[in-house]
């Protein structure tokens, strides 16, 4: 359905808890390395319930890595960062969202690799830091799946 790039992910319910959201919405995850746990930890298991054994979770070494394995679909970064919200675009099916660790958020040089109308955010009130992480992607995810009339799912 879509595509969620977690860029080196640091906590770990955020991961489970993005995990479970992935398998109710018939999206990918993808992890970009290097992580701040072990997937097998007792948080990220917790978090994502008994999920992980039927998501769809591809991990790689390097952000180029994965960038190339999606590259035919269309990339949205999410980001603070960025001057348009999330419900200015028509999504379509596969497309890729990618997410910056929960601290730092994406670094410049992927910002820098891509254009202003795709780079993406959601709004909150001024002078606030960020939205918790696996808030914002069920936020961006379900407007992606809500502009595809929820295929597969209901």
């Amino acid at each position: 359905m879509f595509n969620i790039i977690l860029y080196e992910p640091e906590i770990p319910p955020n991961t489970g808890n993005i995990i479970r959201l992935c398998v109710n919405t018939s999206s990918s995850l993808h992890l970009i390395k290097p992580l701040g746990f072990n997937l097998e930890e007792k948080k990220v298991r917790r978090a994502g319930l008994d999920y992980h054994d039927i998501a769809n979770i591809n991990i790689y070494e390097t952000y180029k890595e994965c960038r190339t394995k999606l590259r035919k679909n269309r990339f949205f970064a999410v980001s603070t960062k960025a001057s348009k919200f999330y419900t200015d675009f028509q999504y379509k099916k596969d497309d890729v969202f990618i997410f910056g660790p929960e601290t730092r958020g994406l670094p410049e040089n992927i910002l820098n690799e891509m254009s202003n109308k795709e780079k993406i955010r959601v709004p909150m009130t001024k002078n606030n830091r960020s939205l918790n992480l696996s808030n914002t992607v069920a936020i961006v995810l379900y407007e992606a799946w809500r502009q595809i009339s929820f295929e597969k799912g209901i």
